[in-house]
Order: structure tokens, then C-alpha cells, then sequence
């Protein structure tokens, strides 16, 4: 009787054998270092590693630098400097001062990196072709090592895409549907196809689950939690047929398999697959590729949270404070005090408003007021920093052009007022109308708070000025109210005089900003 054992794959392999003789490794014409004790490691999908005794070497290391790497099977790694003539090498040489027992071989030695290197001159020495095999595969190495260095969601797909076709998958179709957090989009649909170089992003709102095409597609199916789709698509087979089966089958298409990749709160996502293979998909593709489901699910979940982190941080923080926090400011206190053209925007009348629309009116209103002036503070470079009841509070950074950061505020500030007078005369009616403050000078723009509670804002002398403007332009003919600060970037300022503000110590000059929709405006109060 012959019996037929199942070869056992190789496992994760190293070895270290000696180069016979002389190695010499040059940058350009000059000499890093000879050799004829020279050792070569072999390790498993890494390229062969050339390790030099350090006596060996011709140029002179720096001292120990900051960066250390761990191996679990070498230990760990600390790295050097060496100076050239012209140039510094930073961190090009590293050594593995107490290595492992499985890598005692090299203890002594030390390794160049790539990139400090042009050329080895081996001699008689030859590499052999390491044969201590590949653990699992193109794809599943891939997933291990390679996939966590790529940056971007779309990068990933094509990558993976690849990385099939090199497992011998025959794939002629790749997609991915990832759900979002995103308050007006449902999710990202990532697409890649044999014959096409890019990636193909579809981006629905939300009203795509109305729609027929989703509807009546695998990717609604499977979503929704009622398994994974596979179908042939070279013979007829009506039974479980969606119609993005006939389009797929008249591209050549002659295999489909659709398959969740949950994520770990519960969202059911997809990837779909299509051959082109004549016989389809094997059984062993696809176990390949359920196996490694939920690793590539984890990586989109990161893709995802990653964006769903920065959309809803520029969705209640803004643009530039969003990418503040997801930048690491994120302790109470940290921040940075710029020079700002501070905006104080309140809708006027609004208790009377509440009461007389009723709350949902209201609401309605109110959203209508918070979008035309965050769209025109947006347009014009200014950031609007929160909602307070109902005013806005937007920050105009002056960075190395404070003349411009005035220009914009007291232009946004204008735009405002001619924008809302332009809705009261709509046949809707919205009845919004506002007060606005204006000021400049130094602020502090960062954290502050509880330990359990931080707000992004800006504190400082021209934020509370803003505020006080815009309640005083109440009391005046006017909507827009600024300080001295802004009045240079002004056009047709009505001079005001010395006002005593509330709770402002000394009177500030200010200055009035005159505007077509000002000549029916009656102070309140």
C-alpha cells in the first residue's frame, strides 16, 4: 500500500553561512568596507543581508544613534551614522550588539543599509537562491508584512488585486464596498478591473439604499446580512441572478463570488470577486480568500476609521482644527497664539422667531442661517470654530499676511448680510438676519477644558472684543460692527467713537460697517 503524506510547508527560516573569500562594499569610488571574514544571511522573503566583522570596516561610525528596531529572531538592532566627504549618513548602519541565539553568528558584525551603498564587489563569492520556501504564499506574506506600509484605501485595493493574481487567483474584477460614518455619504465603493490603471471610487449618499441598482444587487444582499453570493456566469442560471450578472458575464466574466468582511462593530461590508478564468474560481481560491477575509476586513476598517475620524472632526471642529487633533494636539493646553481676525455672527430676533415659527420652523431656520455664513466664511479662507446657541464664532488666521486676514473677515462679514437679506426677499421668507462683530489681535488657538472635556477654540482679548461688537451692533443701525483693528481693510466706515463695551475695562474705538440692507434696519431694544 503507498501512503501519500501531505509535504510539510517550510517554516520562517534563517541562516548565516561564511563567505570564502574577500567582499569589499564602495559608495561611489570610496571604500565602506573589506573583507575576508564577510557573512551572508538568508532569511525568509527578505533579500540575502551581507554582514561585515567591525573591524573590517574603512570609514568612521558616530556614536550610537536614537533609533533602535527589534527582530524576534536577531534582537535588537541600534543603528550609526558614517561621514563621508560631502555628505552624513543617517542611521545607515545598524549591529545587533547582543543578538539572538537563533543569529549569534553575526554578534560582532554590522550591516549596511540599502540606500548607503552603490555597489559589493563579492569576488569569487556566490549567493545561492535561499530555499527555506515562502510560509504562505504571495498573498498571505503580503498581509502579513507588506500591506500595513500602504497609506490609502485605494492603494490597498489594487495592491491586493495584484497580490491575487500572483497567488494564481484569476481575478479579472475586484470590488470593495466599505460602509462610513460620514454624515452625508453611506460609504466608499472601491473598484479595480484587469484592463483599467486606476481605481475606480463610487462615493453614495445615503439615498442609495432607495435605489434600484442597489436594491436589487449581491452587494445590498450581502450587506445586509444574508450570506455570500456565488455564481457562474458562463451558463445560463437564472436561480439567484442579480442584473449586474449579465453586464459582468458580457466582459467576459465567468465566475462571481460576493462575501461579507465584517467589521468589529458589527457593519457588514463586501468584497466581490469575477473571473475570467474559463473554469472560474477553484475551491482552493476561494478558501484562500475567505480565510483572509477578515484580515482584509480589518485593514479597511483602519482605512475607514481613519477618514470617518477626520470627517467628523472636520464636521464639528473644522478643517484646520480637525487637522490640529488628528495631528497629536490633543492634551488640555496645547495650542499656539496667532495673530486672527476673530467673527461674531448672531442671528437677530431669535427668541421671537422660536416663538412665533415653533420649533421645528426654527430648527429649520437656524440651519439655514449656520450654512449661509459657514459657506461664506469657508469661501473667503476663515474657519468657523463653533456654534454657540445661535451665533457663529469664526477664526480668520493671519499667518505672514494680516492684511489679508482683515480683508477676508470684514468681506466675509458683508457677503453675510447681502446673502441674508437676499433669502428675506426670497418667496420662502426665511426671516434670518444677524449681527455681526469684528476684531483683531493675538489669541491663543488650542485646548482648553476639563480633563474629561476639551473644546478647540480661541481665547484672548479680540475674541471677547468680537463677541461685545456684535451684541452692541444690536443697539446701532448696523449689522457690522468692528474694531479699529479691522477698519484699515474697510471700505465707507462709519466711525463710531469710544464705546464702552460690558465687562471691556477701557472704551475701544470701533466702527461701523454701512450696507445696502442697513437703511431699513431699526436698533433693537
Amino acid at each position: 500500500m503507498n501512503v501519500h503524506a501531505t509535504p510539510k510547508p517550510k517554516g520562517y527560516g534563517i541562516s548565516v553561512e561564511r563567505l570564502k573569500s574577500r567582499v569589499a562594499i564602495y559608495r561611489g569610488d570610496i571604500l565602506l568596507a573589506e573583507s575576508s571574514n564577510a557573512k551572508v544571511m538568508y532569511e525568509t522573503r527578505l533579500p540575502p543581508a551581507i554582514y561585515i566583522p567591525r573591524e573590517d570596516l574603512r570609514v568612521e561610525l558616530s556614536p550610537e544613534t536614537e533609533l533602535q528596531t527589534f527582530c524576534p529572531f536577531k534582537g535588537t538592532a541600534t543603528y550609526h551614522d558614517i561621514s563621508l566627504p560631502g555628505e552624513r549618513l543617517t542611521n545607515s548602519i545598524w549591529a545587533y550588539e547582543d543578538a539572538l541565539p537563533e543569529s549569534a553568528a553575526i554578534q560582532g558584525h554590522i550591516g549596511f543599509m540599502p540606500d548607503a551603498f552603490t555597489h559589493i564587489d563579492f569576488g569569487e563569492n556566490r549567493l545561492r537562491e535561499p530555499d527555506d520556501g515562502n510560509i504562505s504564499g504571495p498573498l498571505i506574506d503580503w498581509l502579513m508584512r507588506g500591506a500595513s506600509e500602504i497609506q490609502t484605501p485605494e492603494d490597498f485595493t489594487k495592491a491586493l488585486a495584484e497580490k491575487m493574481l500572483e497567488h494564481g487567483i484569476a481575478i479579472q474584477r475586484l470590488s470593495i464596498l466599505a460602509w462610513s460614518l460620514h454624515p452625508l455619504i453611506a460609504g466608499k465603493h472601491y473598484i479595480w478591473e484587469k484592463d483599467s490603471a486606476e481605481i475606480s471610487t463610487h462615493i453614495p449618499t445615503y439615498e442609495i439604499h432607495d435605489h434600484p441598482a442597489f436594491i436589487n444587487s449581491p452587494l445590498r444582499h450581502v450587506s445586509n446580512g444574508l450570506g455570500g453570493v456565488r455564481q457562474r456566469l458562463n451558463t445560463d442560471n437564472p436561480h439567484n441572478s442579480f442584473p449586474i450578472m449579465e453586464d459582468l458575464r458580457a466582459k467576459g466574466g465567468t465566475d462571481y463570488v460576493a462575501m461579507p468582511l465584517p467589521f468589529s462593530d458589527g457593519r457588514t461590508n463586501v468584497l466581490t470577486l469575477t473571473s475570467d478564468h474559463p473554469d472560474g474560481f477553484t475551491t482552493e481560491n476561494l478558501g484562500l480568500t475567505f480565510e483572509c477575509s477578515s484580515v482584509i476586513a480589518r485593514f479597511y476598517e483602519v482605512f475607514m476609521q481613519r477618514e470617518n475620524a477626520q470627517v467628523l472632526l472636520e464636521t464639528y471642529v473644522g478643517k484646520r482644527t480637525g487637522a490640529r487633533v488628528l495631528g497629536g494636539e490633543i492634551r488640555r493646553g496645547d495650542g499656539d497664539d496667532i495673530d486672527a481676525a476673530i467673527m461674531f455672527c448672531d442671528l437677530r430676533n431669535s427668541t421671537t422667531l422660536e416663538e412665533q415659527l415653533g420649533r421645528g420652523a426654527y430648527i429649520n431656520l437656524l440651519n439655514t442661517f449656520f450654512e449661509t455664513v459657514s459657506g461664506i466664511v469657508h469661501e473667503n479662507d476663515g474657519e468657523v470654530l463653533k456654534f454657540i446657541g445661535d451665533a457663529v464664532l469664526a477664526v480668520f488666521p493671519a499667518g505672514e499676511n494680516a492684511a489679508e486676514a482683515r480683508s477676508n473677515a470684514q468681506r466675509t462679514a458683508v457677503e453675510i448680510v447681502e446673502r441674508l437679506a437676499e433669502l428675506r426677499q426670497s418667496e420662502t421668507d426665511h426671516g434670518c438676519d444677524c449681527s455681526i462683530g469684528l476684531s483683531y489681535g493675538r489669541v491663543t488657538y488650542g485646548n482648553v477644558g476639563s480633563r474629561e472635556r476639551l473644546d478647540f477654540t480661541v481665547i484672548g482679548h479680540a475674541a471677547n472684543i468680537a463677541a461685545r461688537l456684535g451684541e452692541y451692533s444690536k443697539s446701532t443701525g448696523y449689522r457690522i460692527v468692528v474694531s479699529q483693528d479691522i477698519e484699515p481693510a474697510c471700505k465707507n466706515a462709519v466711525p463710531l467713537g469710544p464705546i464702552k463695551l460690558h465687562n471691556v475695562s477701557a472704551p475701544i474705538a470701533c466702527y461701523a460697517l454701512q450696507t445696502e440692507a442697513d437703511m431699513s434696519l431699526a436698533p433693537e431694544g
